[in-house]
């Protein structure tokens, strides 16, 4: 390095030392939000992009989808075998709860992909949890309940447990140990149904995915 390079150097560092600190601003104490404003901000931000939130208990939610999807007049109710979520319906309808009939999700995509498409009015899908900050459920994707079972149907259902409710992504990352689980090949983050919008800046819903999108929002210790 020069002399000229050096002295240069030395009159910028020379100059920062000088110049008089600045106090920071004058902030307001951080409180964590409690589990109340978390769970008022994720119904904010999910019903502001179009999601419809039920709140259910662990002993009454196949009655309930059930009062959903017969008002709706649904035809059929798409699951996957072998999930918590999905064994449940499958016992709730055998025990005559008055369920539409369940399609199970077991076979390959090409053997499904019409009825996917074509036949099925809604799935059900399981969730690894949600962001408060942005109304935003967290999918994990697996061989038994695969992607498009909560991509294709025009309705999709998603059952989220109340204490796997997040701050923010970070916190989901932070809190569920993502980096020691290892990361999923696919994690899919939902914030209402599927929407797009054109040139215009018209906002359609449906076009590439569901119309619709419930919550069955499971409270705690109930």
């Amino acid at each position: 390095m020069s002399a000229a390079s050096n002295t240069a150097r030395a009159n910028i560092l020379g100059r920062l030392k000088a110049a008089p600190g600045r106090p920071g601003p004058d902030l307001p104490p951080w409180t964590p939000p409690t589990y109340a404003d978390k769970l008022a901000r994720f119904r904010q931000m999910a019903e502001a992009n179009h999601a419809e939130i039920h709140e259910v208990t662990a002993s009454n939610w196949p009655q309930r989808l059930a009062t959903l999807l017969n008002n709706r007049g649904l035809r059929n109710l798409m699951i996957a075998p072998g999930t918590p979520r999905g064994d449940a319906l499958a016992q709730a309808a055998a025990q005559g709860v008055p369920l539409p009939p369940l399609v199970p999700y077991d076979q390959s995509v090409e053997a499904l992909k019409d009825a996917l498409v074509h036949q099925v009015d809604a799935g059900l899908t399981g969730t690894r949890g949600a962001i408060a900050e942005t109304g935003t459920l967290i999918l994990w994707p697996t061989a038994q309940e695969p992607r498009l079972l909560s991509l294709l149907p025009p309705l999709h259902i998603a059952v989220l447990e109340e204490d796997a409710l997040h701050d923010t992504l970070a916190a989901a990352v932070r809190d569920q140990g993502w980096a020691a689980a290892g990361m999923p090949t696919n994690a899919l983050l939902i914030s209402g149904p599927s929407k797009t919008s054109d040139i215009e800046q018209t906002l359609a819903y449906g076009v590439h995915g569901p119309k619709e999108l419930i919550i069955l929002l499971v409270k705690k210790g109930e």
